[in-house]
């Protein structure tokens, strides 16, 4: 993985070592934020959207270490919520062109104060919540406005690592990634 002895800040692994749930955007932060529609006979479509085996991987991994993790989606997707399944994501919030009313339920449902969320985002409709977690992250590929408002900005692009590269440094902060390495699972 590219950028894997980037030297990462004190405050970054102080933030980084309190979160107990990771959040993140879907399009263009676990997708690289390309939506295709393929066009049917009945005049419908079919939505694809293309994962990264790495990040779900990280996301497996994350749920093994007790890091619990969930997404915050604008649009509603049967692929994401097939992949939230599969890679172990707890909360999927979909349809939620708003952020904030979600992220506070689930600050509610899970008793964890915002220094305890971490939040990955790549546009705009993300900055809300970046503001006001513990430890925001923007992806490579974000917007100018999401790179200044984030305490760390990834190396890898967003449905490229991104969200691996974030678990890892959790996980490290939190002294847990060692002992997982030899549980990873195909």
């Amino acid at each position: 993985m590219p950028g894997k002895n980037r030297k990462i800040s004190a405050n970054v692994r102080r933030r980084a070592a309190r979160v107990r749930l990771l959040l993140m955007d879907v399009d263009g932060t676990l997708t690289d934020g390309h939506v295709y529609l393929v066009s049917q006979a009945d005049g419908t479509a079919l939505e694809m959207k293309c994962f990264n085996a790495q990040d779900g991987q990280g996301l497996t991994l994350a749920a093994q270490a007790g890091l619990r993790t969930g997404v915050i989606s604008g649009r509603e997707s049967p692929a994401m919520r097939r992949r939230a399944k599969e890679s172990r994501i707890e909360f999927v919030c979909e349809g939620t062109a708003v952020k904030i009313p979600a992220y506070e339920d689930l600050l509610r449902k899970t008793h964890l104060s915002e220094e305890q969320v971490g939040y990955i985002g790549d546009d705009l409709p993300d900055l809300p919540v970046m503001r006001r977690v513990g430890f925001s992250v923007a992806v490579a590929n974000a917007v100018p406005e999401v790179m200044q408002a984030a305490h760390h900005v990834t190396q890898r692009a967003g449905g490229d690592g991104a969200v691996r590269e974030v678990i890892e440094i959790i996980l490290k902060a939190q002294g847990k990634w060692e002992s997982l390495i030899s549980k990873a699972k195909a």
